[in-house]
């Protein structure tokens, strides 16, 4: 009977161990560091174009001419940056 009850806690552990193991090896994709540089730089350029819309937004707001230049020439540039923009 004591062989019994060992065979069983063997067998328990051996199928805790299969189940950890197969989570810890679903898991290690997603904990990896890969695609973290493409994700830091889009909210970078995210948050450098919502400081250039609340700049240009802020100078349209002047009635003076060389604010509504500056707005200009900033969307021209960014325009210009986005048409050169190739996907692959």
């Amino acid at each position: 009977m004591f062989y019994a009850i060992l065979g069983y806690l063997y067998a328990a552990l051996w199928r805790l161990n299969v189940a950890v193991t197969r989570r810890a090896r679903a898991i290690q994709p997603l904990a990896g560091e890969r695609g973290q540089g493409t994700v830091e730089y889009v909210g970078l350029i995210l948050l450098v174009s919502l400081l250039m819309v609340g700049m240009v937004a802020a100078m349209k707001g002047f009635n003076g001419k060389q604010g509504t230049e500056l707005a200009d020439v900033i969307i021209d540039k960014i325009k210009e940056a986005v048409d050169k923009v190739a996907f692959k």
